[in-house]
Order: structure tokens, then sequence, then C-alpha cells
């Protein structure tokens, strides 16, 4: 169960539900959007967690190979993880953003991708349709549904597994959604304070929490090939 959260938490670090979520708050009735792209993002990412969760295979074959790829696999991501870490601690990061940025200044500017210009329209539809076509399922959400897999749950908690790992995937909507219902005026402060905070501390918790899951998936990938 651990390992479908942790997973959940990763899903939820999605650079276009962050970019979708911040382009709603600078709108007007942010609170009617943001509930239209959430329904949407629930319809599709529940539909086809479903769908795939109830669709893999259970036979004893399917089990030994995962068996053995699950561990080289959180060994392979871990490295990754580790190896993001020490590129944003060393500072090479922060240059390749800079070279990028010199790159796109060199080019005409194209505007914002469509999906950013049918949101600030401000419809509470658009919003739902775009929300419905962003939730693909990505790497993280496929692995947790793998994990949800093997837990061999009734169908009724299965799905229920499911739901909760779209709700917690999608916190990052969910939570200023629900400040905005409960304090409408508190809200936009909050989140301007928010917001110079994490520019502040964003590169120290990005090179910890890199390493940190990093090395986590690392362990558990060699104690799960050690038995």
């Amino acid at each position: 169960m651990g390992d479908v959260i942790l997973l959940s938490l990763t899903a939820s670090l999605n650079p276009t539900l962050v970019a979708a979520t911040t382009v709603m708050l600078l709108l007007e009735r942010p609170t009617r959007l943001m509930a239209g792209y959430l329904l949407g993002a629930y319809m599709t990412s529940i539909t086809l967690g479903l769908i795939v969760v109830f669709s893999l295979s259970n036979s004893s074959t399917s089990n030994t190979t995962q068996n053995t790829i699950s561990p080289a696999v959180d060994i392979g991501l871990g490295a990754i993880l580790l190896a993001i870490s020490f590129v944003l601690y060393t500072g090479r990061g922060e240059r390749i953003r800079q070279r990028r940025a010199a790159r796109k200044a060199a080019k005409p500017d194209k505007g914002p991708p469509r999906w950013q210009r049918e949101l600030s329209k401000g419809s509470a539809r658009t919003t739902f349709v775009v929300g419905a076509l962003l939730t693909l399922p990505g790497a993280s959400y496929l692995a947790g549904l793998d994990q949800i897999h093997k837990l061999k749950y009734s169908t009724t908690v299965t799905v229920l597994l499911v739901i909760g790992f779209n709700v917690v995937m999608l916190w990052l909507l969910e939570v200023p959604l629900a400040c905005f219902l409960v304090a409408p005026e508190w809200t936009p402060r909050a989140i301007d304070r928010a917001k110079a905070w994490v520019r502040r501390h964003s590169h120290m918790f990005a090179v910890r929490g890199f390493a940190a899951v990093g090395l986590l998936l690392v362990i558990k990938g060699i104690v799960g090939l050690a038995t």
C-alpha cells in the first residue's frame, strides 16, 4: 500500500496540471473553472484507471516476469532521480535552463499553447474538456495501477483504491479549489505567499526530495533482487 501512495504522489507532480491550475487561479471565477477541469480529469483518469487495472493479466508467467523486472525498474528509476538531484545540486540544471531560455528568446514568440488559450476564455465547460483531454496516464500512474492490481483485493476495494489514487494524484487542483470554497478572500493572498516561499526554497527541496526518493527506490530494488 505504501508503494501505491508514493506513486500517487509522484504522479501528482504533473507540470501540465500545475500550469493549468496557475492559469485558472489568475482568471475570474476560478472556482467554477477548477471544478470543471477537476470533473473532466476525474472522468478520464478514473475511467482509464479502472479499464487498465481490470485488464491486467493474472497469469503466473506474467507474475514471475513482473517479480523479476520490478526491482530492476526501481533501481533504474532511483538512479535517474539521484542523477537529477546531482545535476540540480551542482547547478548544471540552471545552466541548461539558461541555454534553453536563450534559444527560446532567439526564436519568434508563438504565444502560449492552445490549451492555455482555451483555459483563458474562462468557461467551465471548456475547462472540463481540457481537463478530460490532458489527464492521460503517465508512467507513475500505470505503475500505481499495477501495484493496486498486485494487492489482489476484491472488486469493490480495488475500485475504491483506483478512485483514491486519483484523488491523491489531483491534490494540486483539489486543495486550492477547496480553499476557494471555504475562504475565497483569504485564499488568493495565501497562494501568493506560498508561491514566494516556494521560489525561495524550491531548489533545496528539489535536491533533497529527488535524492531521498531515488535512494529509497534503489534500496527497495536491491532488497527485491536479494529476496
